[in-house]
């Protein structure tokens, strides 16, 4: 009996200790990155919330001192995390950079919808460019196709999630949810984890979105073109669903979040408006797994083997040739040269 008592405070003490560890690391940050104070009160707070984590976790050995020690790191953590959630508001009114400076909304009208500042930048260079912003009218009833843009820009684990709709006359429209920073502002991963950044649509004409990453970016990134196979009125929904957030953005921003509201998981969240939407998976989190996610639930052509979809997917050349043509998304959806056809071409 007594072993099973020492063993089961072994365990209480462990997980506490790794909850004052997790807690701190935590707060420490977000004290680090907290927008609201100055630099050398974040400094000054931040080190002394550490202190008191570590002077916590060293409690933790004293049976006595442990349950003290653990109620006032409690209340000390709850101060910071009521602070620090109702102390960082998220705002549409910041000085942004060019490239996110408006905001897209829709007027929807039954079937009619009308999308206003639509991004179709011409570029020269990556941050050189002709701003124009367009407004845009669509029949939802001329919805037939949805598209998968996968971008990988450091190795194969991640990947940007775009997503894009077709026309019927063959008009596609993308989407990208991205960071909306301010003017000198860079990006951090780790930054986009406190509340750094507000949460951005970039809806676009895909000559603006897609070409900027395969033709002006140095290095260019990796740009793969997957055509999913969904219903359109399955499409429709999802569509909609995100012209709603749009217009709620506009009234209530929010923040992006690297973990939770992403890129990524944001496109599934928006996908759960069908009944038949997919689980969710881990490759969701690791989002250089999303396409082969997709491929091993149906959703994108299962004829051909995953890695020969990739090579058939892959549009940098593609998109390189189409450059600023009017014909930039039929170009760049061009069917890939069989392998057969390549040799012969060859001989």
């Amino acid at each position: 009996m007594g072993r099973v008592r020492a063993t089961v405070r072994a365990v209480i003490a462990l997980t506490a200790a790794v909850l004052v560890f997790v807690a701190g690391v935590w707060g420490t940050l977000a004290i680090t990155y907290s927008d609201p104070l100055d630099p050398a009160a974040r400094w000054i707070l931040g080190i002394v919330y550490a202190a008191a984590s570590l002077a916590t976790l060293a409690a933790l050995a004293s049976r006595r001192q442990r349950w003290r020690a653990m109620g006032t790191f409690s209340v000390l953590f709850l101060v910071l995390l009521v602070g620090w959630l109702t102390g960082v508001r998220a705002s549409n009114d910041r000085a942004w950079q060019p490239e996110v400076a408006r905001l897209a909304y829709a007027d929807i009208n039954g079937r009619q919808v009308t999308i206003h500042n639509v991004r179709n930048f011409d570029y020269r260079t990556e941050h050189d460019y002709v701003p124009r912003w367009e407004e845009r009218n669509y029949n939802l009833d001329d919805l037939v196709s949805a598209d998968l843009f996968a971008v990988y820009w450091m190795g194969p684990k991640i990947a940007h999630i775009i997503i894009s709709v077709g026309f019927r006359d063959g008009a596609h429209l993308a989407i990208s949810v991205e960071t909306r920073r301010e003017r000198g502002e860079g990006y951090s991963t780790l930054k986009g984890f406190f509340r750094q950044y507000e949460l951005y649509y970039v809806v676009a004409d895909e000559r603006d979105v897609i070409r900027v990453r395969t033709n002006f970016r140095r290095p260019p990134e990796d740009v793969y073109l997957f055509r999913l196979q969904v219903p359109p009125e399955r499409i429709r929904r999802v569509f909609l669903d995100y012209l709603r957030e749009l217009n709620a953005l506009r009234k209530n921003p929010e923040f992006y979040n690297t973990l939770t509201t992403n890129c990524t998981t944001v496109v599934w969240l928006h996908s759960r408006v069908n009944p038949e939407h997919l689980p969710f998976s881990w490759k969701l989190m690791v989002s250089g797994y999303v396409p082969e996610y997709l491929y091993e639930t149906g959703m994108l052509d299962t004829s051909v083997s995953f890695p020969e979809l990739q090579r058939q997917t892959h549009i940098n050349q593609r998109a390189e040739a189409a450059d600023d043509s009017p014909g930039f998304s039929r170009l760049i959806r061009a069917p890939l040269p069989t392998k057969a056809a390549s040799r012969s071409e060859r001989e």
